[in-house]
């Protein structure tokens, strides 16, 4: 899960006219983790404390000069270091009023970039390749420097990487339609050259970017197709080989980003975590036009977590630093602070999700007795049949069923009735593979025109569209609040089941929905019969059988004793006097309750999902609570377990909620006088876990 936080400007920009550069060279981190230097274009150098928005320091250099490259803090001595008209290094500090006083070293070859990480000296990248430590050349700064480039190959990304307590310099080149990746370790001191994978015609990678994990270099580039692509090296190899070596570097497909109607321009991304993408000027996968968005993918389950729209012109620069995006757009260099959370299965599919049977088993394979006996030729020939039979049918439907672009016009025009009828037709003759890519697009079309016109809605269409399991909240963003808007409340079952990635923010809205519609009006809705199975046999079960399984009789509200079952009734007991025993009956109604339990199985991040919950109000958080206590109870009397049924929330889910409605609402539900028995039994339901 990753969320996107309120950003705030750090400063203007002055680009250019007609000019597709920001007009800055770039943004590297100070010694202090809220200080970042910003080097423009032109002249100047300025550190800025992030948190303030103010610039603590500006340098400039004289008219008719003009900074090379952007300015580094060398951590081991708490200066900066900048290169001016390509081969002048000046190093300062902050007392310094002016470059003209700063230290100057001019070089006898062009410099490209100086890197500097934490804790690490400097080193300076020289145009046609070659590698020095910043002290060792401002030591004899006119020594020879030899050139590792080929004639007509150019320099087009670097940046230095952290591995193990060692700098590894990393940069790629261009030479006549050939990219490569050349890699400088210096202990000890190596150089190996690396020959991208690319396929013929496919033009320059837009951006470029590489970290260390787990004692690899993962190289990532964004093509113009919108492909991320993922080349992984050693980053200490055993056997060093040749420096005159070219050595292959496969690659592999990441991330396939949507483009849009052409190909990308002016894109660029950056790796949050393990898990998660930050990626610039990419289309939003439901925007019909437009590319001013910044999005957050996760990479291992290929979703879409979170999206900003971004106003004023993207020029596909991006930094990203302490837990914050710096973006230029428009006129601003904005600050984007974020929040990324470790990705697992868990997490992705929900907190101790149930898992159905018809999701976790797949098609069972029955042997035939025929084929263990006569062999295979009776199921040879039974394939062929099947085979000819089921090209038959698929021709045949082929023929009638629209295709996605004439069922995309018609969606636009045509009647609910109309479009609900062709929908079925595409759905029903249409392949496996080519649905899985067309749902997302139908969907999209569907919903877009739903919102803006407030008569149509389609919602047989948009039901079976979800029930192809082919759609995620990172697909269609707007479909659930559009079936919240519309009272909906069958598609928003289906959808909290089978949307893997919906937002805390989303979840929160259904949740505050379910809750503030009257149970009379949930009544007459058509909901899965499955988890009404489940709430009628739950709501039943104490009213057909009046006994306590398994003996369960808690102790009294004012006793300090745990709710724990006792194994046995003692005889000639008095009957349990808890109020929060006697009063077993179900808060709400049965379809309210079906829907509250999908939302209890929802994905969701504590983090993320605790500031949502503050816009609940006192009464929808004490009747949640009162139907948790009451799921608790049921629990506690396994009455669940006695439920044939394929979805439930589990126990810890259900404290998991508790726990964090009480954190949300604690103070507001101490002085609300109503809420004082149900917090005093939740408090004993929670301490006995």
């Amino acid at each position: 899960m990753a969320a996107l936080y309120e950003a705030y400007t750090l400063c203007g920009l002055v680009p250019a006219q007609n000019s597709a550069h920001s007009g800055i060279q770039g943004i590297e981190p100070d010694g202090d983790a809220d200080r970042v230097i910003v080097t423009d274009c032109a002249r100047s150098v300025t550190v800025y404390k992030v948190s303030d928005q103010k610039p603590l320091g500006s340098w400039a250099v004289k008219q008719g000069q003009h900074v090379s490259c952007p300015a580094v803090c060398n951590t081991q001595t708490n200066e900066y270091v900048v290169v001016t008209d390509e081969k002048v290094i000046r190093v300062w500090k902050d007392e310094e009023l002016s470059l003209d006083k700063a230290f100057k070293a001019t070089v006898s070859a062009e410099i490209y970039r100086v890197h500097s990480t934490p804790e690490q000296e400097p080193v300076v990248l020289f145009r046609r390749g070659a590698v020095r430590h910043l002290d060792s050349l401002l030591a004899a700064p006119q020594q020879h420097v030899e050139e590792v480039l080929s004639q007509e190959e150019v320099i087009r990304w670097s940046t230095a990487v952290r591995a193990n307590q060692q700098l590894i310099l990393i940069f790629s080149t261009e030479q006549k339609g050939e990219h490569f990746l050349y890699v400088q370790r210096f202990s000890p001191n190596t150089l190996s050259k690396h020959r991208l994978e690319m396929e013929p015609g496919e033009s320059s990678p837009l951006s470029y970017t590489a970290t260390y994990r787990d004692g690899n270099i993962h190289l990532l580039y964004l093509l113009r197709s919108g492909g991320v692509y993922e080349s992984i090296l050693v980053a200490q190899p055993v056997v060093s080989a040749p420096a005159e070596e070219i050595h292959p570097l496969p690659r592999s497909l990441l991330l396939q980003l949507p483009a849009g109607d052409d190909e990308l321009s002016c894109a660029s991304l950056l790796p949050l975590d393990q898990a998660h993408l930050a990626v610039l000027g990419v289309p939003h996968p439901s925007a019909r036009t437009g590319k001013d968005f910044l999005c957050l993918w996760n990479t291992h389950f290929q979703t879409l977590q979170a999206a900003r729209e971004l106003p004023g012109k993207i020029y596909g620069q991006m930094w990203c630093y302490f837990s914050k995006l710096f973006v230029c757009h428009g006129k601003t260099l904005s600050v984007i602070p974020f929040e990324c959370e470790r990705s697992s299965l868990a997490n992705a599919m929900g907190k101790l999700r149930q898992t159905s049977a018809n999701e976790s088993k797949g098609p069972a394979i029955v042997p035939s007795w025929t084929d263990l006996l006569h062999g295979s030729t009776t199921q040879t020939q039974a394939k062929t049949r099947s085979l000819s039979t089921r090209r038959t049918k698929t021709s045949s439907k082929s023929q009638q069923c629209p295709t996605v672009e004439q069922l995309t016009e018609s969606i636009k025009t045509s009647a609910v009735q109309e479009v609900e009828r062709q929908v079925q037709e595409f759905l029903s003759g249409t392949e496996q593979e080519a649905l899985q890519l067309s749902a997302g697009r139908l969907a999209c079309e569907l919903v877009a025109r739903g919102q803006e016109e407030p008569d149509f809605y389609p919602h047989t269409a948009l039901l079976q569209l979800v029930d192809t399991h082919y759609l995620c909240h990172s697909v269609c963003p707007d479909l659930l609040m559009l079936a919240l808007e519309k009272n909906d409340f069958r598609l928003c079952q289906l959808c909290l089941q089978l949307f893997p990635d919906i937002p805390e923010a989303v979840t929160c809205a259904c949740l505050k929905t379910i809750l503030s519609i009257p149970d009379t009006e949930l009544e007459h809705m058509d909901l899965e019969a499955d988890s009404l199975l489940f709430m009628k046999a739950l709501t039943q079960n104490l009213d057909s059988n009046t006994d306590q399984p398994n003996g369960f009789c808690p102790p009294p509200a004012d006793e300090e004793s745990c709710d724990v079952p006792s194994e046995t009734p003692a005889l000639g007991s008095k009957p349990c006097r808890d109020p929060l025993i006697l009063d077993m009956s179900c808060p709400v109604g049965i379809n309210k309750g079906a829907l509250l339990n999908e939302v209890l199985q929802t994905a969701y991040s504590d983090s993320l999902l605790l500031p949502h919950l503050k816009d609940l109000s006192v009464s929808q958080i004490i009747l949640l609570l009162q139907y948790l206590r009451f799921l608790y109870l049921k629990y506690s009397q396994d009455a669940h377990s006695r439920i044939r049924t394929l979805r439930m929330p589990a126990i810890n889910q259900i404290l998991d909620w508790v726990c964090l409605l009480l954190d949300a609402h604690f103070t507001v539900l101490v002085l609300a006088p109503e809420a004082k028995s149900l917090l005093s039994g939740l408090h004993k339901f929670v301490r006995s876990q």
